[in-house]
């Protein structure tokens, strides 16, 4: 039976109880008991083709772009009533409020759908383990293991402090689970975010040789060797051993990375708004190295929501000068009739009917990219002090990126960076100028909420009233609260405040 990557998230909840791994980590699954008869043949876990059926729900089917991008500096007031009928989504983030939900793109659903995709994993892991021919299983096993990584990382960078070397031994961390649920209620111990990481590493190196690309049969869904890699130079530069950064994006693309960044200032230039939403996340886009279907309203609610993307903040980042002296390709537009619904028309969303009156929205939304691979590498040269390099790579993103590009006018070079930064620390005018790009290329993705995590960056937002709402460096709001369910049911302590 082959489940279509469109529709295949109506299924997570349901492959999730078959095969008994409901954890009380996840709110949306209410601890509910498991089913004491098995509803189909998928439940016998007893081939290949099944465990891979099964590790489709191994990937988080809720977005974490509502809440991140909201918190970040890319949000500002747009001046009108929300136009949408959960504004709380947009507006508790927005105001560094902590607040529980149990709708698509909400803080909880997302730790819950990180912790279903876990046990969707860790349940294929049991049966690759128990096969009597492990060998047929052995990429799927690598793809369970890198799936059970991904998901652990995702929840440790929000739900706890950022990797800092010298703290991450005592800095308490988030439930790294490993086993199949067997009770209805268990109770879970954080540990710390370094043992965490630890066992996010343990399961890379284990599950990377074992992938398998001619396993899948729409390999842009699921972790090819190429995705594993772009995943892996993530956590390395989170984890700030930048020699492993550069090994693994070499490693992803070993031979020119610009093939396979997307063409803004030619192909793309040339479509329609249909036609970007149409490409931007099709899996056949080089640039897309994972993407995911999940269950969200941001397609819709990136337009409608009162707090995001506005003409001010728009000026800033796209249409005042850049470094580069030249303008952006990829450039933010406003719709509506005030005009302050700014952004990127990227996001290709869709209705699925469950009855004729009932449905779900679900958006399509790249986990990795090629983009973010480039940007992983340059920073970890910069760091390595192999700022040649780094310029290199930047001036390749450029290519590609800036109107009527030339590289005589456009390219970098460390004189450049530091007139324009106006500073003469080489190194930092570089760091200055890829958290810049990448504000740009992430716009509404969420990852700019990683890069103020990362280096502990000041965000402002104003409300409609004027009043001000801070998040300064080290606020321990900068990391979510745990859902009350997890702290319930799961036995694990609250994040301080």
């Amino acid at each position: 039976m082959k489940i279509d990557m469109k529709t295949k998230h109506i299924h997570n909840k349901v492959l999730v109880l078959m095969f008994g791994a409901l954890i009380c980590l996840a709110p949306l699954s209410g601890c509910k008991k498991t089913l004491d008869t098995s509803p189909d043949n998928r439940a016998q876990l007893d081939s290949p083709d099944k465990v891979s059926q099964l590790l489709t729900s191994a990937y988080p089917s809720s977005d974490y772009i509502t809440f991140c991008e909201s918190m970040t500096d890319n949000a500002g007031d747009r001046g009108y009533k929300t136009n949408y009928n959960n504004a709380l989504l947009n507006d508790n983030p927005y105001r560094f409020t902590d607040f529980s939900s149990s709708d698509d793109g909400s803080v909880d659903t997302y730790w819950g759908a990180c912790y279903n995709a876990i046990a969707a994993a860790n349940q294929g892991l049991q049966a690759c383990n128990n096969a009597k021919n492990p060998a047929d299983y052995s990429a799927y096993k690598g793809e369970a293991l890198i799936a059970r990584a991904y998901s652990h990382f995702m929840l440790v960078s929000l739900f706890a402090k950022t990797y800092d070397p010298a703290t991450a031994a005592s800095d308490p961390g988030i439930p790294y689970v490993t086993d199949p649920e067997k009770t209805l209620y268990k109770t879970y111990e954080r540990k710390t975010v370094s043992y965490v990481y630890d066992m996010i590493e343990k399961d890379l190196n284990e599950g990377i040789p074992l992938l398998n690309d001619n396993a899948y049969k729409v390999p842009a869904y699921r972790f090819t060797r190429t995705a594993a890699h772009a995943f892996a130079s993530r956590f390395y530069l989170f984890k700030k051993q930048y020699d492993k950064v550069t090994e693994h994006a070499g490693l992803a693309f070993p031979t020119n990375i610009g093939s396979y960044l997307r063409p803004w200032n030619t192909t793309y230039t040339a479509l329609s708004q249909d036609g970007l939403k149409a490409a931007y996340t099709n899996s056949a886009e080089k640039a897309n190295l994972l993407l995911a279907t999940t269950g969200s309203v941001w397609w819709i609610g990136w337009q409608n929501y009162r707090y995001g993307l506005n003409s001010t903040l728009q000026k800033q980042i796209y249409t005042t000068p850049n470094v580069t002296g030249g303008s952006w390709a990829d450039i933010a537009l406003g719709y509506g009739a005030s005009g302050e619904m700014m952004g990127v028309n990227k996001w290709r969303g869709n209705f699925i009917n469950i009855t004729p009156a009932i449905g779900n929205y679900y958006v399509y939304i790249p986990l990795l990219s090629a983009e973010e691979v480039l940007f992983n590498k340059a920073e970890a040269l910069v760091m390595q002090g192999n700022y040649a390099a780094a310029i290199t790579d930047l001036n390749t993103y450029l290519s590609t990126r800036i109107s009527g590009y030339k590289a005589s006018t456009h390219n970098l070079t460390t004189d450049k960076v530091t007139a324009f930064y106006k500073i003469s620390d080489v190194k930092q005018a570089l760091i200055n100028t890829i958290l810049d790009f990448k504000r740009v290329e992430f716009m509404q993705e969420g990852l700019r909420w990683f890069d103020i995590l990362r280096y502990n960056l000041l965000v402002e937002h104003t409300d409609e009233n004027k009043k001000q709402f801070l998040l300064p460096a080290n606020d321990l709001r900068r990391v979510l609260q745990i859902p009350q369910t997890a702290q319930t049911a799961g036995g694990l302590a609250a994040n301080p405040r």
